[in-house]
């Protein structure tokens, strides 16, 4: 004969089995919730777009949906519409690290999701929003509702060739103007945020610091102004061509060489051509002027020696003086880089 079970053990029973199956489908429930929002969710789909900026990978972050623009819609947003896309690849992209997702709030049909990390040695935090995109079999897809790019109107003074992280850049790559474009306005250069972009000029005749910016705000500008300042190897070259300016009017056997800042003037009659030399060269500094450069004023000395007759008494003499003169002028660099030096004499010379 079997034994038989009470019913209050039974109840027990059912109620401790019912528990576990709720525990389960519970657990299934957050594991599944887990899964959606580390491989499906909009979390996930910016976390993916940061780790492709993070790996160098551009070209598969700007095929991210709602990264590329077209231009109608940069202008729309108030951007310029010949922004260029040169910055959008590998060689200008920074290191990013420390990716990681700080909240995320859905309010309609977007989903805000706020995202730190640190762009080469600055912490940074930005916001993306994110929309649906339809499906991927049985999964969501994503887009960027707001582009995550940006505009950076980059001004460098003084030179036409520059740097962003290490990828060199020439104004005229960046201008729709092409060889025509004028290098004193800004080029508008469109980058990825978030990003950390350093601008600096290195070439044989300018230099200049590195200047960051950080972008971290989405379908936004930025102006940044770098001002270049020229090597010691371009001053020494300014240097020699200004001395071998004066030591060529120093040939010249007049009294007042002719385009030349010195001269002088003798009441008596030259008995023999005057002989110049110069005493000390000026030392030349050159200073900003918009894209080019003044030779800021600067003082020497020439010598000036000539054989004399006194048109009073017909004596004899030669004179022999120093005669002090101040230069100042202009340098202007082409677009091929070649340098053109004008000295002038200071208006009160």
């Amino acid at each position: 004969m079997r034994a038989g079970v009470s019913r209050p053990h039974l109840v027990r029973d059912l109620t401790v089995i019912g528990g576990l199956i709720a525990v389960v489908v519970a657990a299934t429930i957050a594991g599944g919730i887990l899964v959606y929002r580390t491989l499906y969710g909009p979390a996930a789909f910016v976390t993916h777009y940061l780790q492709l900026l993070a790996s160098g990978h551009a070209v598969e972050a700007l095929a991210v949906p709602g990264v590329a623009v077209d231009r109608s819609r940069l202008a729309a947003a108030g951007l310029p519409e010949d922004a260029s896309d040169a910055l959008l690849r590998r060689e200008a992209l920074a290191s990013l690290t420390d990716i990681r997702v700080v909240s995320q709030r859905t309010v309609g049909d977007e989903t805000d999701v706020t995202v730190s990390y640190r762009a080469g040695s600055y912490a940074g935090r930005t916001t993306f929003a994110v929309a649906r995109d339809g499906w991927i079999g049985v999964a969501p897809a994503w887009r960027f509702a707001r582009s995550p790019l940006a505009v950076i109107d980059l001004t460098v003074h003084g030179s036409a060739t520059f740097e962003v992280n290490g990828f060199t850049l020439d104004k005229r790559q960046a201008s729709p103007a092409g060889v025509k474009a004028d290098l004193a306005e800004p080029v508008h250069l469109l980058v990825f945020s978030p990003g950390l972009y350093s601008v600096r000029v290195d070439t044989n005749a300018m230099t200049s610091r590195p200047k960051a910016l950080l972008s971290d705000t989405l379908f936004q500008r930025t102006a940044l102004d770098v001002q270049a300042v020229p090597t010691a190897e371009f001053l020494s070259v300014v240097q020699t061509r200004v001395d071998e300016f004066l030591d060529a009017c120093a040939k010249q056997p007049v009294l007042q060489p002719t385009a030349c800042p010195f001269g002088t003037q003798v009441d008596d009659r030259l008995t023999a051509a005057p002989s110049w030399s110069i005493v000390t060269q000026p030392v030349v500094t050159l200073i900003p002027d918009g894209e080019g450069w003044d030779i800021r004023p600067a003082h020497a000395t020439a010598h000036l020696t000539v054989p004399t007759q006194s048109i009073f008494d017909g004596s004899l003499h030669t004179v022999s003086e120093n005669v002090p003169f101040g230069i100042t002028g202009t340098v202007t660099i082409d677009g091929s880089g070649a340098a053109s030096i004008r000295i002038t004499a200071p208006p009160n010379d």
